[in-house]
This record gives structure tokens, C-alpha cells and sequence, in this order.
């Protein structure tokens, strides 16, 4: 049996990645992200720096805060390594790292990693038996590597069959992009005893049109992103919400704009079964951290 999630609260951040700050100012974001309540900081695949190598600096500065990675990509990672990562990590943090694992997209994984993607649920399946199967080493070392000092996993899915696979082979499932609607039909695949972890993206403390902009561009980013469009299908959007940048009817449902519309799209997660959504504030540079919008929403920690 796998382990479960370690209390990371109703609320959360997640980032794409602290890159383009040095250690110590990362260092010093996670420690301010703790003090402000927040229950767990989310790390996805960074444009520099792995996101386990980031994880372990981020643990080492804070002392409550569930550090996970949402998500690290399987393709070019050794099963036995991530295992190994991992476990260095609950070795050194107990209890305070959480392991998501997805097969992101075509376009990431081709276009910038440079390497082969396909039939990826079926990729992901084999990841896992592999990820799951003894250590030989820790055996002969006679360590344990039962499930009891495993990390604690989710998995990234949007459609049914990734689901199903997050319900039968970890402790549940991270979505990324989607609506209310779909947090509810992913709770009635998980079932009761899954984790449901939802990333919701939010702009607020600006302009209207300013917050506008950032919603745009940032979902433009998605659009030629094939599991993404099928997730969006599955909702009921079709080709004219993916034209010309996407429409405004996608834009609205995919980004929250604004503090008022933010907390109720959070409360709508979490009515809808969520157990924790985690913002992901868009800044007008990609490049660095919405520290201001991170303070503005903290009180939804304790709402």
C-alpha cells in the first residue's frame, strides 16, 4: 500500500521553478511562503535547476512547509534515481516531501527536452512497476524499501484512464488547467480515499486588462498542447475557444482574475472535491516570483 499525503492544507502555491534566483533567495521565498500559511509549495520542471535539487534547498530553509514536485517528468529520468532522490530527501526532511510524477506534453518533451513522446499513459504505467519494483542494493544493504519509506506520490491526469491509473497506483491525482466542473468528475473516478490536488491560475492586484493580458498569454502557451485540448473538449469547449489565443469564455474558466473571483473559484474546487488547490499567480514576466500576489492572497489560507 502506498503512502499517504503528509497534511498540506486547503491552499498552496505552485511555481514553474525558482531558477533564475540563486539558492539562498530561494531560499529565503520559501521561508516567507511558510510564515504567510501556506500549506505546500509545488515545484514543476524548471528552465535550469532540477526540480529535486530545488526541493532539497526550499526543505532545508523552512520547518513545516510540504515541498513536492507538481510535476517532475518522467521521460530521461531513471525510475531507480527518482526513487533514490526521493528518498534522500524524506532521509533528510521526514514527512515533508511529496512526489508528482506526469508525462507533461509533446510539445515539452520533444521540443525541449529533445526526446521521444508516446503513448505516454502506457509509458507512465511501466514508469511506476518499475519505480515500485525491490531495490536490490538497499536489500543486500538490508535497508528497508517497503512502502514505508517510499515517498508519498500523485500523479498528474486529466482524462479517465489517467484517473483510474492516479486512484489504482498512488495516493491520487494532480490536475493542472481545468475547471470546477472537471475537479467534480475527477473526484467521482478517485473515489473517497484519493487525494485530489488542483492547480487553479490566478492574477490578481492589477488592471483589469492588465490581469486580462497575463490570462491570455499564458493560456495561448497551452493551446497546441493535445491532452490539454482533449481535457478542454471533455468540458465542452471546441476549436473556436482554441483560435486566435483562445477565446474569452476559455481565458475566463481557466484563470481566476481578481480576489473576490479567486477565493470563489477556490471554494468551488473544494466543493467540487478538491482537497487542495494550489495557486499559480501569473507574473507580468515569466522569469520571476509574484511575491506581491502570493501576500495579497495568503488569507485564503485561513478561510
Amino acid at each position: 500500500m502506498r503512502p499517504t499525503l503528509p497534511f498540506i492544507g486547503a491552499v498552496g502555491l505552485w511555481v514553474p521553478g525558482m531558477d533564475l534566483r540563486s539558492p539562498a533567495a530561494a531560499a529565503e521565498v520559501a521561508a516567507e511562503v511558510e510564515t504567510l500559511g501556506y500549506g505546500a509549495l509545488w515545484l514543476s520542471e524548471g528552465l535550469v535547476r532540477d526540480p529535486f535539487m530545488e526541493a532539497s534547498t526550499l526543505l532545508g530553509a523552512t520547518a513545516s512547509l510540504i515541498v513536492g514536485t507538481g510535476i517532475a517528468v518522467i521521460w530521461g529520468r531513471h525510475p531507480r534515481v527518482i526513487r533514490s532522490q526521493a528518498r534522500a530527501l524524506l532521509d533528510a526532511h521526514p514527512g515533508r516531501f511529496v512526489l508528482g510524477l506526469g508525462t507533461s506534453h509533446a510539445r515539452l518533451v520533444e521540443g525541449v527536452l529533445g526526446l521521444r513522446y508516446e503513448r505516454p499513459l502506457t509509458a507512465l504505467r511501466e514508469h511506476l512497476d518499475r519505480l515500485d519494483e525491490p531495490d536490490p542494493i538497499l536489500e543486500l544493504a538490508a535497508v528497508d524499501s517497503g512502502p514505508a519509506s517510499q515517498a508519498p506520490r500523485v500523479l498528474a491526469a486529466l482524462g479517465p484512464r489517467a484517473l483510474e491509473l492516479a486512484r489504482d497506483r498512488s495516493a491520487g491525482a494532480f490536475s493542472y488547467l481545468v475547471t470546477p466542473e472537471h475537479t467534480a468528475d475527477a473526484r467521482a473516478v478517485l473515489g473517497p480515499d484519493r487525494a485530489l490536488i488542483v492547480e487553479q491560475a490566478v492574477v490578481t492586484g492589477v488592471s483589469a486588462d492588465e490581469a486580462r493580458a497575463r490570462a491570455r498569454a499564458h493560456i495561448a502557451g497551452y493551446l497546441p498542447g493535445v491532452p490539454y485540448r482533449a481535457s478542454w473538449r471533455r468540458l465542452g469547449f471546441d476549436d473556436v475557444d482554441f483560435a486566435d489565443g483562445g477565446s474569452d469564455r476559455l481565458v475566463d474558466a481557466l484563470v481566476a482574475i481578481g480576489d473576490e473571483e479567486i477565493a470563489a473559484r477556490v471554494s468551488a474546487h473544494l466543493a467540487a472535491g478538491a482537497d487542495h488547490v494550489c495557486l499559480q499567480a501569473l507574473p507580468a514576466n515569466p522569469a520571476t516570483l509574484p511575491l506581491d500576489q502570493w501576500r495579497r492572497l495568503a488569507h485564503l489560507t485561513s478561510s
